[in-house]
């Protein structure tokens, strides 16, 4: 076994990133203070051919010195916009259809293994803050929430390993089996 080299790995110029066909997944972000966590979503959402993030509240957005740390050039790829209100978010992508879906801990959720998804729908995945979570009011206002299953002592992840647990599961459920 040999590891790959960077040449060997068909990467995609911004162009062709760009072009490409995206998975039907909007990432939204409300009040995350890291700007890391920031760096480390856009990535995972470049990396999955997401369709785009939209950033809310005091959310830091691109060119930033601290996201581009983690982001590694996924902000000059995955297409974004700031809005201070996230209801608004929430009601302006219900209003196009776009199945809203709170990634926290709340009565009703569905664990992530049982959520199913559908072909020809849009998804969008809220994320809170780092403390706080998703605040209940875009709880509230969302179509449904989707839990990841945790068993230890914490029942808390960082918000960027939520966000890639997330997007790989939906990743998947959205593009195979074909």
């Amino acid at each position: 076994m040999r590891k790959l080299e960077n040449s060997e790995l068909d990467r995609k110029s911004i162009e062709d990133f760009k072009r490409s066909d995206k998975t039907p997944l909007i990432l939204v972000l409300d009040d995350i203070r890291s700007l890391h966590n920031i760096g480390s979503v856009f990535r995972t959402a470049d990396a999955f051919l997401i369709e785009k993030i939209i950033l809310c509240g005091i959310t830091a957005t691109p060119p930033n010195k601290e996201i581009h740390k983690t982001a590694l050039g996924a902000t000059e790829t995955v297409a974004w916009e700031h809005h201070e209100n996230i209801l608004e978010v929430i009601e302006n992508l219900k209003k196009e259809n776009t199945l809203t879906l709170a990634i926290e801990q709340v009565e009703s959720a569905i664990f992530l293994q049982d959520f199913k998804t559908e072909k020809n729908q849009k998804y969008a995945l809220v994320f809170g803050n780092e403390v706080y979570g998703v605040a209940q009011e875009a709880v509230a206002l969302c179509d449904g929430c989707i839990e990841i299953p945790q068993l230890g002592t914490k029942h808390s992840l960082n918000i960027a390993v939520s966000a890639g647990i997330v997007v790989w599961d939906l990743f998947q459920k959205l593009n195979w089996p074909k």
